[in-house]
């Protein structure tokens, strides 16, 4: 079926023909393609023509046609790191953070990634399913049009299979593509927290050949961090991956300056996510590499963390994602919208350089810039409308109104 939306007030990160633009670095992060009074043709879910109102021919005709008059058309948010798949909320240690206790004193003690695997073993894998299917519609109703989802909240084989299932259920139920990432290195199980060699033996021995073997993965993950895996640890482990063809895309520095971004280069980690403590050695290692620096915001505001160092890298002439980090312990929310006025105000990154990183920087991240990330002839018909407003800058501005009419995804 073919629709035409005309009268488009401003189609934002508009792609020519001639155009292939896989990632958008330094400098070129501040510019933004628009087209004013506009139309785009959509067709069987692809983008298949677009331009000015003015150079409409009458002969795009339509099975549906729409007026978007007053209204923006922008590419999908895609959203490069979440952990949507999980068994229960945590808000008492949203309370305990607030009585005093710290992120790594509730981990401590059995709270957090271990709070959320004990929940995870007492819920059968239907009940995950269907709850983590109301979460990604959420997702989808505020912009977000492809996203990756990781594991980690099983910590030993048969919890880690059941959440890889789930997500290679919404992969195939969402509509829009979901990308999946294997995380039992998320922290180590009480029962190894003193003896990691079994644990680090467990993932490579036990649990990649069954996830490999039940095709459940696109990436190997590692939260290389102080208090869980330690460089060496993470070098192992995304070694063992790669035998088995599972690219690396890592936590790295969130809490620390923990050596993350250094091992995640030497892997050719398609990213390295968090990034809260950067230092300029880590910023020239990236310089040297094609991994991308992925920025959590949600994450630093939830724990009342430092924000990631974005103008630093940015003008360093790197390309920065933006992610929403979904999670039930630091960042319980996939608004994406959000997340993108956090930049602006927190991070201060413009709404331009915002825009790059949540479409054609964020595609990029899950390896889906040659489908997503930026209208073009060709691409998916992935797009946000939003209501009437004036610009994109009054999307991070309003930060506290739903400017999301709707997001296509045919």
């Amino acid at each position: 079926m073919r629709t035409l939306y005309s009268n488009i007030k401003q189609i934002l990160q508009t792609e020519s023909d001639l155009e292939d633009k896989k990632i958008v670095k330094g400098a070129e992060m501040k510019s933004v393609s628009t087209l004013e009074d506009a139309w785009l043709l959509t067709e069987d879910g692809l983008i298949l023509d677009f331009g000015q109102m003015k150079d409409l021919n009458t002969d795009h005709h339509a099975d549906h046609y729409e007026d978007l008059t007053g209204r923006l058309l922008l590419p999908a948010w895609c959203d490069s790191h979440t952990h949507l798949v999980f068994a229960h909320s945590r808000e008492q240690e949203f309370v305990d953070r607030i009585l005093g206790m710290t992120y790594e004193e509730i981990a401590r003690r059995g709270g957090g990634i271990l709070n959320s695997a004990e929940k995870m073993k007492t819920m059968d894998e239907e009940t995950l399913y269907q709850q983590s299917m109301v979460r990604l519609e959420e997702a989808k109703k505020t912009g977000t049009g492809a996203l990756e989802i990781k594991s980690g909240y099983g910590l030993e084989l048969e919890g880690e299979l059941k959440m890889l299932r789930v997500i290679r259920r919404l992969k195939e139920n969402s509509g829009i593509p979901v990308k999946a990432s294997f995380l039992a290195a998320h922290t180590y199980p009480l029962a190894y927290r003193e003896n990691h060699e079994a644990y680090i033996q467990e993932i490579i021995e036990k649990m990649l050949p069954r996830v490999v073997g039940e095709g459940l993965a696109d990436y190997m993950d590692v939260f290389c961090e102080r208090g869980f895996f330690s460089p060496d640890e993470t070098d192992r482990l995304l070694e063992a991956g790669a035998k088995y063809g599972l690219k690396a895309k890592i936590h790295a520095n969130q809490l620390y300056n923990s050596g993350g971004v250094q091992v995640g280069v030497k892997h050719h980690a398609v990213s390295v996510d968090h990034l809260e403590t950067m230092d300029d050695e880590e910023v020239n290692c990236l310089l040297g590499s094609n991994t991308i620096p992925t920025l959590l915001p949600g994450a630093a505001f939830f724990l009342a963390m430092h924000y990631q160092p974005a103008r630093k890298l940015i003008d360093a002439g790197l390309p920065v994602a933006l992610a929403s980090d979904y999670n039930p312990g630091s960042c319980p929310s996939s608004n994406m919208n959000f997340i993108i006025s956090l930049a602006c105000t927190q991070m201060k990154m413009t709404p331009e350089e915002a825009l790059n990183a949540c479409t054609i920087n964020g595609a990029a991240a899950m390896e889906l810039q040659d489908e997503m990330g930026s209208i073009k002839r060709g691409k998916r018909a992935s797009f946000i409308i939003t209501k009437p407003i004036p610009n994109l800058a009054y999307i991070p501005y309003a930060f506290g109104s739903n400017l999301i009419e709707r997001m296509i995804d045919v």
